[in-house]
């Protein structure tokens, strides 16, 4: 296997691997404090010879963990693993980026099972909700896991409680929460995950550049359409497993697509004349964001066309990045679609 897949991805073959009757501890990164190489939530399936599938930061606290994966199978009980990433010798192994990272090695994941096949089913259908894994005690630990759609997030639910749970969900962010009131002294302790669908890429254009924004966009969790009116520019050989190709007039294509809040436009077709027909059949959708290939000399012209003929207002069109991509000085077309992907990354964990 290789490490390409999301954590959302690692969910899924948490479930595969379960059917399969193999013997794998899955590593879950619950707290990361500081300057550290990973996030809340982060995953990595291991067995006795290495890393599977995921991450969880890679180096120091990955090594040391994976140390730990043979004898955690062997015991066939979780376990759970402090690290401190502050060595004061620059030269020793021990890593000084000054950080705290808190992991579960759980090798009891077929009891668990329906939970992570549960969360990959919510985000295949393109639905929203959350996976609690509840980890309770000092030296011997008890972890539970379950995964709610977004409508059974209620009062019901208990510690850390829906507000808490739907905070997390709403601003997609992975969190650890503590309760200190466990019962017979044993703390509790809540890794809360929000599960989303992956965000759609459109794009509109399945020519190199459109090929090269497709391959990195994937490696960062986007779900991949291409709009092209030219039958070899559509072929699946070109894109991404998983992608999904969409071959016909242009603006007609991108006029019938199902846009969503989480639907982001990046327009790379082969003339201006093409771009402008894509803009102008998704300028006044409510979509995350639309970026559009252009010269910074055609920008004032095409607002003004855009403007002075009614098909937008100066505030709509400004809402299209154009020239798309940050500023990076961006020459091939590798380096382009690096700057366009950079942008979409940008937008979507930086809007509130």
């Amino acid at each position: 296997m290789d490490s390409s897949h999301s954590p959302e991805d690692i969910l899924q073959i948490v479930a595969k691997l379960v059917d399969q009757g193999h013997d794998f501890v899955l590593a879950v990164v619950l707290e990361a404090e500081g300057s550290t190489p990973c996030r809340a939530g982060a995953k990595a399936i291991m067995d006795a010879e290495g890393v599977l599938e995921g991450t969880i930061g890679g180096g120091w606290v990955e090594f040391k963990t994976q140390q730990r994966a043979a004898e955690t199978i062997k015991i066939g009980r979780p376990i759970v693993l402090d690290f401190r990433l502050d060595s004061p010798a620059v030269g020793d192994d021990h890593p000084i980026c000054g950080g705290a990272v808190r992991v579960l090695m759980d090798p009891m994941a077929v009891r668990h099972r329906e939970a992570y096949a549960t969360a990959a089913a919510i985000r295949e259908a393109g639905q929203r909700g959350a996976l609690l894994t509840s980890v309770r005690g000092q030296k011997e630990w008890d972890v539970a896991v379950q995964c709610l759609v977004e409508q059974a997030i209620t009062a019901a639910v208990g510690f850390p409680g829906t507000e808490v749970i739907r905070s997390a969900l709403e601003r997609e962010e992975s969190g650890l929460f503590v309760s200190e009131v466990a019962s017979e002294g044993q703390r509790l302790e809540v890794l809360v995950e929000p599960v989303i669908p992956e965000p759609v890429l459109l794009i509109v254009g399945g020519g190199h550049v459109g090929q090269a924004v497709a391959a990195q966009a994937v490696l960062v969790g986007f779900h991949i359409v291409v709009i092209d009116d030219r039958p070899e520019f559509t072929r699946p050989a070109l894109f991404p497993h998983g992608a999904t190709m969409r071959c016909g007039k242009i603006a007609a294509e991108v006029a019938g697509f199902p846009f969503g809040e989480d639907t982001y436009i990046v327009i790379v077709t082969r003339g201006h004349k093409h771009d402008a027909a894509a803009l102008a059949a998704c300028l006044h959708e409510r979509v995350a964001y639309i970026g559009m290939i252009i010269t910074k000399l055609k920008v004032a012209m095409t607002r003004k066309d855009f403007v002075e003929s009614g098909r937008a207002t100066t505030e709509e069109f400004n809402r299209v990045y154009a020239p798309i991509g940050l500023a990076i000085g961006s020459v091939t077309v590798p380096e382009i679609a690096a700057s366009i992907v950079a942008q979409l990354i940008a937008v979507r964990r930086n809007r509130s």
